[in-house]
């Protein structure tokens, strides 16, 4: 891949996993309720498990939504479902002034399969792989895969970073309470990349 074109894909990467989604409002959310530390393993499933998703969608997942486009309606139900059973954990979580709190950050695992309903993590990776992937092998794919990987880091931290800033001035459980609900919100109108 020559200089210009991968500064063309760090560049789309970077744009595309910082800006806002389900996955960076998650993480704001987390990084507020939990703080940082509590947040790292839903950042590294965010980093691997969107890395991993890349590699499948280049070697082949998407000519199985072009067979059978029922495959894609069915998970974008499956996607508007679990976003909305997200939106309603994260709307009804009281934390309280003490260390302990209702609100349970997600596993490295469940982060990592949350990118296979995550509608923008969809269209990011059908996106790059379409565009990126000029040698269509593997070797093209698996750099894809590295550089989001890479440029994730940064982006999971600024947004985890955000949310753990917010401690200070959520520290009465109904101002928490009213930015769960603000983040819930947020989480719902992200729905509209799947619908």
């Amino acid at each position: 891949m020559e200089y210009q074109h991968l500064f063309a894909l760090v560049t789309f990467a970077f744009v595309s996993t910082v800006t806002p989604g389900p996955n960076n409002i998650m993480l704001m959310t987390s990084g507020a309720n939990v703080g940082f530390f509590r947040t790292i393993p839903h950042m590294m499933g965010i980093i691997f498990g969107f890395s991993f998703m890349v590699i499948l969608v280049g070697i082949g997942l998407v000519g199985v939504f072009h067979s059978y486009p029922v495959l894609h309606e069915v998970l974008q139900a499956v996607s508007v479902i679990y976003l909305l059973y997200l939106a309603f954990n994260i709307a009804k979580s009281r934390p309280t002034l003490s260390d302990s709190t209702q609100y349970k950050p997600m596993t490295f695992f469940s982060a990592a399969g949350f990118q296979w309903v995550n509608p923008k993590g969809w269209t990011m990776a059908i996106t790059t792989v379409s565009i990126y992937n000029t040698t269509s092998d593997w070797r093209g794919i698996a750099l894809i895969s590295l550089v989001f990987a890479i440029v994730n880091i940064p982006s999971v931290s600024i947004w985890t970073f955000a949310g753990r800033q917010l401690q200070s001035l959520l520290q009465q459980p109904t101002k928490m309470r009213y930015f769960n609900f603000a983040m819930a919100g947020l989480l719902v109108a992200s729905l509209s990349q799947a619908l």
